[in-house]
């Protein structure tokens, strides 16, 4: 049998911009996201961050690194973990972005609009991150944000950039992954 590799990913928990329907920048959670977060949430890992077997990554941002500290993770900063760069709409309402701006990032994975990031770039961003966790026999946390978590989705699916935007990540929610010789699998998360 060979060995898997094992892979919670766990989406940060709410921030203000989440609840007000704004496009992120680096802000910290909001009290509902604190309240959301029980260090003794099932991270389905067999050990906490620090013992033998267990690796805690965190993206940069700061609502991913409070959200592994109150989980009780001793997380280490992955800036491959980083948020989808929205560049110019950073801050902004997605009311306030031009329609047809939106429509384009909404329709097609290979563009960006904003003059950040495209859903395609964000892809192979996650899938290098993921090729690099293959040798690994630990088993890894990473608390990041819920486009990486889809981005790491359609890399394990093989599925189309297109797909990304029908995947729902809630705050707070595990995804699991495994890796056995040669593919990602997905697998359901309680």
């Amino acid at each position: 049998m060979t060995e898997v590799v094992r892979l919670t990913f766990v989406s940060h928990a709410m921030t203000d911009a989440m609840a007000g329907g704004r496009f992120a920048t680096d802000e910290p959670l909001n009290a509902t996201g604190r309240r959301q977060i029980d260090a003794s949430i099932d991270l389905g890992i067999r050990s906490r961050s620090g013992e033998p077997g267990c690796t805690a990554l965190t993206g940069p941002e700061k609502r991913t690194r409070q959200t592994a500290e109150l989980l009780g993770l001793r997380a280490t900063v992955e800036p491959r973990l980083a948020d989808l760069d929205c560049g110019r709409w950073r801050g902004d309402v997605l009311g306030g972005v031009r329609p047809a701006d939106l429509a384009v990032w909404l329709t097609d994975p290979t563009r960006a609009p904003h003059g950040g990031e495209s859903v395609v770039d964000l892809a192979n961003r996650v899938a290098g991150w993921l090729d690099s966790l293959t040798t690994s026999r630990s088993q890894t946390v990473a608390v990041t944000h819920p486009a990486v978590i889809r981005a790491a989705i359609l890399v394990a699916l093989d599925a189309p950039p297109k797909s990304f935007w029908r995947i729902d990540i809630a705050p707070v929610s595990r995804t699991v992954m495994h890796f056995r010789g040669h593919a990602w699998t997905l697998r359901s998360a309680f």
